[in-house]
């Protein structure tokens, strides 16, 4: 019968996904590596149809490149790419603070502490360590940057802001390893809640361009960063 239930097939591809997403973030998977869609599922115990469903999904994601019809690489790293992002997060994150600023209430409020506490005490936990682009940093500084935005009361805007987030994580893990101020890079964050708080956008919106634009410069010094 034709007439199946295709959860576990759906299952098969969310996992291909995130299992490739995860060797790409991680940098196993190096930046214009070809995925064979064959060999990624012999890897990985499955299908060739979930495989290359979860590597279309990646597609998506900016993560990974389909070439021709069949194949696939995972996305270069550029100059160009980081600029990209980087003025696409700017546009997308100031636009969600000034929104969240204007509706956002003492849960907001609460939630951007909890969110910088977070962050401080891993910081303060592991040391040097957390700042080298760990998975556990990164999870805890996207959340604060999402609580930041969270009232803004758009959820395709925070949709955005989260997929532009994940998709310079590779720039970012680069950046936070060439860091030469952390001490700065770290108090931006209480600068950046102070300033959300206190509803002053005109202070915080220029102060959010210039933490987002902290990846470009170290991470491309020579090029007009």
């Amino acid at each position: 019968m034709q007439d199946t239930d295709p959860a576990p097939e759906q299952t098969l591809a969310e996992r291909a996904a995130l299992r490739l997403r995860a060797g790409i973030l991680s940098g196993s998977l190096q930046p214009g590596e070809r995925l064979g869609v064959v060999g990624i599922a012999r890897q990985f115990g499955v299908g060739t149809t979930p495989v290359r469903e979860g590597l279309s999904r990646l597609v998506s994601q900016g993560l990974v490149v389909a070439i021709g019809r069949r194949g696939f690489r995972v996305s270069e790293i550029s100059r160009a790419d980081l600029a990209d992002l980087t003025r696409l997060r700017a546009l997308v994150e100031v636009e969600g603070l000034r929104l969240a600023m204007e509706r956002g209430d003492d849960a907001w409020e609460a939630g951007i502490l909890s969110a910088l506490h977070r962050l401080k005490a891993l910081v303060r936990r592991a040391g040097m360590e957390a700042l080298e682009g760990t998975p556990d940093y990164d999870v805890l500084h996207k959340a604060f940057h999402m609580a930041l935005l969270s009232a803004c009361g758009s959820p395709r805007l925070m949709e955005s802001a989260s997929a532009l987030y994940d998709q310079a994580y590779r720039y970012r893990r680069l950046m936070l390893r060439r860091l030469t101020d952390p001490d700065h890079f770290g108090s931006v964050h209480d600068t950046l809640a102070q300033a959300a708080i206190a509803r002053d956008h005109a202070f915080a919106a220029p102060l959010l361009v210039r933490h987002l634009e902290t990846t470009l410069c170290y991470v491309y010094p020579d090029e007009g960063g």
